[in-house]
C-alpha cells in the first residue's frame, strides 16, 4: 500500500498531490536520517523538541525550547458583578504567582489588604464604598519565575439611595425611663423589612428580650414583654451598610448606641379617685391629687410614655382644631410640662384648677397637678418613665400615638415583627 493511501483517505487532485507529496518527504526523510511527528504538542504544554540527526524518534536528541506561560488572574466576583461593598475584592492567580497586588480608588487611594503565603490570592481588608470602580494591579511571576504585571478592575454596588438609621433615644439622651421603646427610623422607605430587622439588633444587661414592631416602612419599634429592667443598659446596633433594602435602596452606615436605663418611675392616674399615685422601683412613694380630661375631653386610657419635658410652652388648642373664636379655644403659657402624647396630652402645672384637683376632671386631657406637685413631678420624672391612666372615660391611647407601643399585648406586638 502506498504511504500517501494509508495515511489520507478520500480522493481529489487536492489530496492526490499531499499524498504523493508526504510519500516523497517520507522517502527523503528515511535517506537522510530525519524523523517527523505526526501530532503537533498540546496547547498546555511548556517545552517542544526539535528533531535531531537520529531516526531514533521524535525525542531522540532533541533540544528545549520553552514556551512562556502568562499567569491568569481572576477577581471575585468577575467585572460584571457589582461588588457589595462589605465583601472583600479577593484576586486570584493561576498558572503562576501573585509578586505584589495593588488596588486603588478613583482618587489613588490605596486599598489595604493581604497576599497569602502561596501567593496566590490576594484579600482586601475593611469595608469598600458605595458606587466606587477600584483599579487593579497585579505583579505576578510565571512558573520560570519571568515577571509580568496585569491590571483589572472591579466597581461595587451603586444605590439607587442610601437609607440612614435614625434612633430614638438620640445618643445625647444619657437615661431613659423604663417604659422607653428603642425607635429606628428610615429616612427612605424600607421595601424588604425582613433583611433590614435581620441587620437590627439590641441586647440588655439584664438578659431581657424583645421584639420589633413596624409602625411603617420607615419606622421599627422594639420592645421587652414588660417595661425595661430598672438600672439596666440597652445597646442598639444597627448594622446597615451594604445591606439591601429592596427597591435599590440599601442602608447608608452602621450605626451603635448604648442607653441607660434609670429607677423604675410609674405614675398610676385613676380618673375614678382623682388621685396619682408615684411609685419608685414598685414601692409607692407619693400620692397627689389630680384633675384629668373633662367628659367632653376625656384623657386616653393606657401606658402613657413621657417623650419630652420643657419648663415652659405656649399650648394652643388650634394645634389640634379648636381654633380662635370656636368653643373651648385657648392659648396660654403654661410652667412644668412633660409630654405623653402627641394628642396634646401633659403632666403640667394647673393652678387654674386646684379647685378641682381630686374632685373633678376639667382639663382639656392633660393631666392638672397644683404647682408644687407639678414641680416634685417635674424634678423626678423624665423621658422613658410611665404614666399609666385608668377610668378616664377615654378611648385607648392609640398605637401610633408617639408610643402607644404597650398598648398592645405581647401576642399583638409579636405580629408586627417582620422575621
Amino acid at each position: 500500500m502506498a504511504w500517501g493511501e494509508s495515511a489520507f483517505s478520500g480522493s481529489g487532485p487536492g489530496r492526490q498531490w499531499l499524498s504523493l507529496g508526504l510519500g516523497v518527504a517520507v522517502l527523503v526523510g528515511l535517506g537522510s536520517g530525519v524523523a517527523l511527528a505526526t501530532h503537533p504538542p498540546s496547547a498546555n504544554a511548556q517545552t517542544m523538541s526539535v528533531a535531531g540527526s537520529s531516526a531514533s524518534g521524535p525525542d531522540a536528541g532533541g533540544q528545549a525550547v520553552s514556551q512562556a506561560v502568562r499567569p491568569v488572574v481572576s477577581i471575585t466576583p468577575d467585572a460584571t458583578t457589582p461588588l457589595n461593598p462589605t465583601r472583600p475584592i479577593v484576586v486570584t492567580v493561576a498558572q503562576g504567582t501573585a509578586k505584589a497586588v495593588t488596588v486603588k480608588t478613583p482618587n489613588g487611594k490605596t486599598v489595604s489588604g493581604t497576599l497569602d503565603a502561596a501567593g496566590t490570592t490576594w484579600t482586601s481588608k475593611g469595608d469598600l464604598a458605595y458606587g466606587t470602580t477600584y483599579a487593579v494591579g497585579v505583579d505576578t511571576l510565571d512558573p520560570s519565575g519571568a515577571p509580568g504585571h496585569q491590571d483589572l478592575s472591579v466597581s461595587t454596588v451603586d444605590p439607587r439611595v442610601q437609607a440612614y438609621p435614625s434612633f430614638i433615644p438620640p445618643p445625647g439622651q444619657t437615661t431613659v425611663g423604663v417604659g422607653q421603646p428603642v425607635v429606628v427610623r428610615f429616612n427612605h422607605p424600607v421595601k424588604d423589612r425582613v433583611a433590614a430587622q435581620k441587620a437590627l439588633s439590641v441586647t440588655s444587661s439584664a438578659g431581657q428580650t424583645g421584639s420589633w414592631y413596624w409602625l411603617s416602612d420607615t419606622e421599627a419599634h422594639y420592645r421587652p414583654q414588660t417595661y425595661w429592667t430598672a438600672n439596666s443598659t440597652i445597646t442598639l446596633k444597627a448594622s446597615m451598610f451594604g445591606v439591601d433594602l429592596g427597591g435599590g435602596t440599601f442602608g447608608e452606615t452602621d450605626r451603635t448606641e448604648t442607653i441607660h436605663v434609670h429607677d423604675a418611675w410609674v405614675a398610676k392616674a385613676d380618673g375614678a379617685t382623682e388621685q396619682m399615685q408615684i411609685f419608685d422601683n414598685g414601692a409607692l412613694v407619693k400620692t397627689m391629687p389630680i384633675s384629668l380630661g373633662s367628659p367632653g375631653h376625656p384623657s386616653h386610657v393606657g401606658p402613657h410614655v413621657i417623650s419630652d419635658k420643657q419648663p415652659s410652652i405656649t399650648m394652643d388648642s388650634c394645634t389640634y382644631g379648636v381654633c380662635q373664636g370656636q368653643p373651648g379655644y385657648y392659648k396660654e403659657q403654661v410652667d412644668l410640662d412633660e409630654r405623653i402624647s402627641d394628642d396634646g396630652e401633659f403632666v403640667h402645672s394647673a393652678p387654674w384648677s386646684v379647685a378641682s384637683q381630686g374632685g373633678q376632671n376639667v382639663s382639656h386631657g392633660c393631666v392638672n397637678l397644683s404647682p408644687a406637685n407639678a414641680q416634685w413631678f417635674f424634678d423626678h420624672f423624665g423621658i422613658g418613665d410611665v404614666v399609666e391612666i385608668t377610668n378616664s372615660g377615654g378611648p385607648q391611647l392609640p398605637l401610633t400615638d408617639t408610643y402607644g407601643d404597650w398598648e398592645l399585648t405581647w401576642a399583638q406586638w409579636l405580629k408586627g415583627s417582620a422575621v
